[in-house]
């Protein structure tokens, strides 16, 4: 299974307009085909700014693998969850009704 996971670049160091224009140039040049680039500024005035470039490309390998990995052991996690919900309620719904009034108990 192949998918596409999103990478970023940060450029941090302050450098002349003419250093960054190579930088970014540099960087297009080196991206995949169909990566769908962005550049944004990230930051705030506290911790400083920089620019950031995210992009999409394909999963290695060993990230799916990982995910593979993960993605298994959630869904057996969400059934077993899901398997004492319905143990549970069934446990409720079992239960014979009472007739009688209906007490609100706070």
């Amino acid at each position: 299974m192949s998918r596409r996971v999103k990478d970023f670049i940060e450029v941090k160091e302050h450098t002349s307009l003419d250093a960054l224009i190579e930088k970014l140039i540099e960087v297009r040049d080196s991206l995949p085909e169909a990566a769908e680039a962005e550049v944004r500024m990230r930051g705030d005035d506290v911790f400083g700014r920089q620019l950031s470039i995210s992009y999409f490309r394909e999963q290695t390998a060993e990230e799916a693998e990982c995910d593979a990995r993960y993605a298994n052991a959630y869904r057996e996690s969400r059934q077993r969850e899901l398997s004492r919900l319905q143990e549970e309620l069934g446990a409720v719904a079992g239960m014979p009704r009472r007739p009688g009034k209906l007490r609100i108990v706070a």
